[in-house]
């Protein structure tokens, strides 16, 4: 890994960051495809897009569990010569990053209820409620083990904390940084008492 200073941010964080970004414009978009009659009718469109959000967040909770499981496991405690990532820098950073499909991903979902209503802003939301899910399921991994799992920055210039880059993981106690467990915002009484 090298030694010295270096920059860790929070594997959760990363996992949620995109989860609202999904969920909101695609209710939105299933709420303008409702609207819309389309070539299956509406009864159709909203039945494919139930199918399509449950097989959605279903499989995006699923996949690469094993992976970060492995890396939880062999998880290293990260030293005093690191910078942790605020949980603001990491979700305005995956924020960018992802701003321009995200936009194209709702234009597709509006676009595609003139064909099946509904249908492509529900695949929207299952995406993010899959990526909120798994995040609560890291916060429970945290919470048992009573440590926040961190990678470093440079493992994950495309947003992927579990990909071939990644070569381990770090850990800090539960009370380090400003994001608890699962990666949400603390909240001002837990920001006061790890102080």
């Amino acid at each position: 890994m090298g030694r010295g200073a270096y920059a860790l941010v929070r594997v959760a964080v990363i996992v949620r960051a995109p989860a609202g970004w999904l969920w909101w414009p695609g209710v939105l978009a299933a709420g303008i495809g409702v609207l819309v009659p389309g070539l299956t009718g509406r009864r159709i469109g909203v039945l494919a897009g139930a199918a399509l959000f449950l097989i959605a967040g279903v499989v995006v909770f699923v996949v690469r569990r094993k992976r970060y499981l492995e890396l939880a496991r062999d998880a290293s405690r990260a030293g005093k010569a690191v910078f942790l990532q605020d949980r603001a820098v990491t979700v305005r950073t995956r924020r960018r990053a992802l701003r321009w499909w995200l936009l194209a991903a709702f234009l597709a979902a509006v676009g595609s209820s003139f064909a099946v209503p509904a249908a492509g802003g529900m695949l929207l939301a299952g995406l993010g409620a899959g990526l909120w899910a798994k995040a609560l399921w890291l916060g429970r991994w945290e919470r048992a083990h009573d440590a926040l799992l961190w990678v470093r920055t440079e493992r994950v210039p495309r947003g992927r904390p579990a990909g071939k880059a990644v070569d381990g993981y770090r850990t800090t106690g539960i009370v380090a940084g400003d994001a608890g467990p699962g990666g949400a915002r603390r909240s001002r009484a837990m920001a006061a008492a790890a102080r």
